[in-house]
């Protein structure tokens, strides 16, 4: 069960209005190594874990949910006030033809979300190993955004992120060695 704080995990703030950066941070928001991605995988991967770690997967999936109302809050900001030919200019009408402002799950590309972004093999160390490699590519691609950002203030919310990404990189590597310690462990009948 949630219980649902009404603020976001971490203070979001725009310069100016950015249709630019906020066609970047479409891809956390839609694509595969996005937030939606990692909420739905880690949320779905903790049926087939051990219980040693199922409370891991728990913990970070739901906080993916919370970096994905960030990253929604960041592109609402940076498009508000946008007219037609800036976000035209920042390669968004295809978007803004179909969805006005709303917000749609897709990557920077306009390509909708699949579920074939999220994996579940079954196997623990496998998923686990899944998700450390989704975690540091999502850690790479907020560096690169904000590598091409010149908004000090976005850049703040955006390393906040990128700093939980490498957190739960950590935590997915320390539950990698639980259980393989436990998968070593002699076993007497």
């Amino acid at each position: 069960m949630w219980i649902y704080e009404k603020k976001l995990q971490y203070p979001v703030k725009v310069s100016t209005c950015n249709p630019r950066l906020a066609k970047y941070l479409i891809e956390q928001y839609g694509g595969a190594d996005g937030e939606l991605a990692a909420a739905l995988r880690y949320i779905n991967q903790r049926y087939s874990i051990p219980d040693k770690v199922v409370g891991l997967l728990t913990d970070i999936g739901t906080e993916e949910f919370a970096h994905l109302e960030m990253i929604a809050t960041m592109i609402y900001k940076l498009t508000k006030d946008a007219t037609p030919d800036m976000l035209k200019a920042a390669g968004l009408e295809d978007h803004y033809v179909n969805h006005d402002n709303a917000l749609f799950y897709q990557n920077a590309a306009g390509v909708p979300w699949t579920a074939s972004y999220i994996q579940a093999k079954g196997d623990p160390i496998a998923d686990l190993y899944e998700d450390i490699a989704a975690e540091e590519k999502a850690r790479a691609t907020y560096q690169w955004i904000i590598n091409m950002s010149d908004d000090p203030d976005l850049n703040d919310g955006l390393r906040f992120l990128r700093e939980r990404e490498i957190i739960h990189s950590q935590r997915f590597r320390e539950a990698v060695e639980i259980l393989k310690e436990e998968r070593d462990r002699k076993k007497i009948f």
